[in-house]
């Protein structure tokens, strides 16, 4: 008994805060639910990212899709990642049944079935708000990294970048970049030469093959207007509540580049355009990414140094960052360090690898005196997950084997009449679905191109006529201006001049003087 009442105090001492904080799940000692050992989440430490990591089945969707409700509830808005289709539900009001009461008065808590303000985006032109980004938005040196370039490469990109500011060629979608990156190599080489030195046929090449293959994964679809802008993203709604977006990404999961070009193009688009703001009461915006291993496994190392460094810094900006995958040793090390917040589910034990992985997963987590972390892990019930996060103070609470609270939202996905329905009411839908055309790098090259080739043949178009306004010669004309005919009248003329010199004496050889007195 004193071993439980320890716990409780352990418990409750490791999980009041200051501030505001909402109850997700209560601990678990000996297999048995503690009521009193309730797990409370601080919102004011939610802008210290975090991780929710298990096995398939284990329920960490759904703890995503809890976690949401609360932040929403608590007037936080939230980006979640829909990688799988099933957290669309979401927006629609949840049904009670025999296994959620049973959950609910173990935890003794009351399960109030609800709905919350959800808003439905796509990259790929799918049911939603189109998202989009312009290629200048990116920047060179994001490109860059995108397009995995080296040095020389980059330097190039950049200086399409440089000539496109410097000669007013605004860059929106890649059909742009593509008609720019032709032109520095063949009509324009000469001109920009001049002005930003030498350039490479074969870098370019390089360049075009690279952005072709992005092209291949759909790019031309997310690259354009209208740019979508980020503050829509930090939404409140009419009833105070944070607006929940969710974007539904089911078509990329064979398309990681795209889906890594866009999640490297949000946060630094987050991070770009919000303050620094310092300690907030809680973030202004939290983001779930599920199934994050796409990100990573096709990532270049460049990629993974600029996720790394905009998770680091982002946090100041009150914006949280959370990775939802199945083995935490998908996240790369320098990542998983920056991560507050750890919630493990199961995880299963089929081979020697996995048993390593387990052990390593074990030894992240603080020690404790109640549990058998690396035993646990494996043992670990649907719903329920090993937790710790951060303080106030930036200090690790203690690990808590905790049953989890179930979403109160429907844990289903929505029908296609009820996805309309929301798409209908939404007044981001009307901003950004609409096409846009602008006259940008493209069109302005391609007018340029077309002028210098009518100006080209206006030019030969006024040579030929002036050949034909030019009076012919006449045919004895041609005849003596002919070289080898003039050629022929000279030798000819010379035979006949000799000839008569000759019959007057008055040519040929020279005669012998003689002297006059013989």
């Amino acid at each position: 008994m004193a071993k439980k009442e320890d716990f409780i105090q352990a418990i409750k001492d490791g999980y009041t805060f200051k501030g505001e904080s909402v109850k997700i799940g209560a601990a678990v000692l000996d297999g048995e639910v503690v009521s009193e050992a309730g797990i409370y989440l601080p919102l004011k430490t939610m802008n210290r990212h975090g991780l929710i990591a298990g096995a398939t089945g284990t329920g960490k969707t759904k703890t995503l899709q809890m976690i949401s409700e609360y932040l929403s509830d608590a007037s936080v808005p939230v980006l979640v990642m829909d990688i799988k289709g099933d957290l669309s539900g979401i927006a629609a009001i949840g049904t009670v049944n025999d296994k959620l009461k049973d959950r609910y008065q173990k935890l003794n808590m009351e399960y109030k079935p609800a709905q919350f303000p959800a808003e439905l985006m796509t990259l790929t032109g799918q049911k939603g708000i189109h998202l989009r980004a312009t290629v200048s938005e990116f920047g060179p040196v994001l490109l860059s990294k995108i397009l995995e370039l080296n040095d020389i490469q980059g330097g190039v990109v950049a200086m399409i970048f440089k000539y496109c500011d410097d000669t007013q060629l605004p860059l929106l979608d890649l059909k742009d970049f593509i008609k720019v990156l032709q032109y520095i190599g063949n009509e324009g080489k000469a001109e920009l030469e001049k002005t930003y030195g030498k350039i490479s046929t074969t870098s370019t090449g390089t360049i075009l093959r690279k952005v072709i293959e992005l092209q291949q994964q759909g790019a031309d679809i997310f690259f354009g207007e209208k740019s979508f802008e980020v503050d829509d993203l930090m939404r409140i709604s009419d009833d105070g509540r944070g607006i929940i977006s969710i974007l539904r990404v089911t078509d990329l999961q064979d398309k990681p580049k795209l889906f890594s070009t866009f999640m490297l193009q949000m946060l630094a688009e987050l991070y770009a355009t919000c303050p620094e703001e310092g300690d907030m009461d809680k973030p202004k915006l939290v983001m779930f990414i599920d199934e994050a291993h796409l990100i990573f496994n096709e990532a270049s190392s460049a990629l993974l140094q600029q996720i790394e460094t905009i998770v680091k810094l982002i946090r100041s900006k009150g914006i949280g960052i959370f990775f939802c995958t199945q083995n935490p040793m998908d996240i790369p090390a320098s990542v998983l360090a920056q991560l507050g917040l750890k919630v493990q589910h199961a995880l299963r034990a089929f081979t020697a690898a996995d048993r390593k992985v387990i052990k390593q997963t074990s030894e992240n987590y603080p020690e404790t005196n109640y549990y058998k972390t690396e035993d646990l892990i494996t043992q670990l019930g649907i719903g329920e997950a090993l937790v710790t996060m951060l303080n106030e103070k930036g200090i690790p609470t203690p690990l808590a084997h905790t049953m989890l609270c179930a979403p109160r939202s429907r844990m289903d996905v929505l029908t296609e009449e009820e996805m309309s329905e929301i798409n209908s009411r939404s007044k981001l839908v009307a901003k950004y679905n609409k096409t846009v055309d602008s006259e940008s790098a493209y069109e302005m090259l391609t007018a340029k191109l077309q002028e210098a080739a009518e100006k080209a043949q206006e030019e030969e178009t006024t040579t030929t006529v002036k050949k034909a306004e030019k009076p012919q010669p006449s045919t004895l004309e041609k005849i003596t201006n002919n070289t080898v005919v003039k050629s022929m009248a000279r030798t000819a003329g010379n035979t006949i001049v000799r000839s008569l010199l000759g019959a007057l004496g008055l040519g040929g050889r020279s005669r012998k003087k003689t002297n006059s007195w013989f």
